[in-house]
């Protein structure tokens, strides 16, 4: 979910098939939940009993057959695309890495980038149409605070980004997306050194050991419950509830690129024993003691059995160029979603069942339209700022280079480049970029290079 992609082998065409299948179900879930009031989330009340409330809350979706019937149950549950997605990302992250020499402080540059310039561009390309929204209709707009609090996301935010949620109900995750990206380099060091199997086993231990606390002394529940409980959903907001599900994601890329593990299972076995996980998590979520592993369970089935399906589907040639294609849109389509979501049952549906159904699809395709905006827009964006910045810098900077010279070089002087002795100027040009600078090529009678100004001094200073 981190945009990690680099230029992605056609054979993992099936981990784009996966995102936009993630993100789609996520913007049904999200829908379906507002379209009728929040009629249904898990409960810790057992399985038939969570059985009986989901087949009543069902029949408030408009009918048209076993088809919507169908896919509103299955929408019902759309929330554990989330944690796919964590699986995805924790691959993503190792498989992009591969023939690289890791380097901590250029992967945190580019992978926070790649994170945080396309949320800033939906924040501040959104929130100028919001309030002429909120001004035309006379609705809600958020106040000055959580606007400042988005603009300048992650600066401000709490554990589950309620600063954030006043905007976008989706965007909690992106406190999670960011942990995740900062502790991938001690989570990589890790691997290497520990390797993969004890890596998973301690990530095991340390998230089963915290969702346990987080149920029994922190009094937490999952953020997709309503439940009533002294901490609310904050404590599994915090990423290591979800720090082996991330790992596994890890594992099974490391696995990858030594040509093995799931990735190379047959589509069929990959689909049964995720069928098996899904079935064990599933039961899980309706109980205290299942939400310590429901998570872990639900999302490792779904992961292999939506693999399974998405690599047989690869196999034909135009839908894994389509996979391609539209993969590249996922992450900006999970910032959008809960925006057109949002805004399109508030103005348009307005709870009407025929509405709603016409709008299933245009949410969908709306969205996606979106999503290729913003991932044309960001770069620009970022042009912008960062060209500014350098402006500004230039500008401010009161580095050698702005300074008037008090020597003037020649050709045949001898001079200490970067302190060291013994070097001849060569030849001397006069070069501008915005400002007059100095490059010369000198020579100690082995080497030769051009250098520039500042980092010479004549002989005898």
């Amino acid at each position: 979910m981190m945009n990690q992609r680099g230029d992605r082998s056609p054979h993992l065409a099936w981990i784009d098939g996966i995102l936009i299948c993630s993100v789609v179900m996520l913007l049904l879930y999200h829908v379906q939940l507002r379209f009728t009031g929040y009629a249904y989330t898990p409960q810790p009340t057992g399985l038939a009993n969570n059985l009986q409330q989901l087949l009543v809350a069902n029949y408030r979706l408009p009918d048209l057959g076993w088809l919507t019937q169908g896919l509103g149950l299955v929408s019902w549950f759309g929330f554990q695309w989330i944690d796919v997605l964590v699986i995805i990302g924790g691959f993503s992250l190792v498989v992009s890495l591969e023939h690289q020499r890791f380097l901590p402080r250029r992967f945190l540059g580019r992978s926070l980038g790649q994170v945080l310039w396309p949320f800033w561009t939906v924040v501040w390309l959104v929130y100028p149409l919001l309030w002429a929204i909120a001004i035309a209709t006379k609705t809600y707009f958020p106040p000055a605070w959580y606007l400042f609090a988005g603009l300048t996301f992650p600066l401000v935010y709490t554990y589950n980004s309620d600063l954030l949620i006043s905007t976008s109900a989706n965007w909690w995750l992106m406190s999670l997306i960011l942990s995740f990206v900062v502790s991938f380099p001690f989570l990589w060091r890790l691997l290497h050194r520990w390797g993969r199997m004890n890596l998973l086993l301690v990530s095991l231990v340390v998230t089963v050991g915290y969702r346990a606390l987080a149920v029994y002394v922190l009094r937490g529940h999952p953020t997709y419950v309503l439940w009533d409980s002294p901490a609310s959903s904050q404590p599994f907001a915090l990423f290591l509830a979800k720090l082996s599900i991330f790992v596994v994601g890890m594992v099974a890329g490391s696995a990858y690129l030594q040509r093995r593990g799931p990735a190379y299972w047959p589509p069929g076995l990959a689909i049964a024993i995720g069928l098996g996980l899904y079935g064990l998590g599933f039961g899980c979520q309706f109980y205290y003691l299942g939400w310590i592993v429901s998570d872990l369970l639900v999302s490792a089935g779904l992961a292999l059995g939506c693999m399974g399906v998405m690599q047989w589907l690869a196999q034909v040639d135009w839908i894994a160029m389509g996979m391609t294609t539209l993969g590249q849109y996922a992450y900006p389509y999970f910032l959008l979603y809960g925006l057109v979501v949002d805004r399109v049952l508030q103005f348009i549906v307005q709870g009407e069942p025929a509405q709603y159904l016409m709008a299933l699809p245009v949410m969908v395709v709306g969205t996606l339209i979106l999503a290729m905006v913003t991932d044309y827009t960001s770069p620009l964006l970022r042009r912008v700022v960062m060209g500014l910045l350098q402006d500004l810098d230039y500008v401010l900077s009161r580095t050698p280079k702005f300074q008037r010279r008090v020597w003037k070089l020649h050709v045949g002087d001898q001079v200490f480049y970067r302190g060291e002795a013994g070097w001849t100027v060569l030849k001397v040009e006069k070069l501008w970029d915005e400002q007059e600078f100095i490059l010369c090529q000198v020579s100690d009678g082995q080497r030769s290079l051009w250098a520039k100004e500042e980092d010479l001094r004549p002989r005898g200073k």
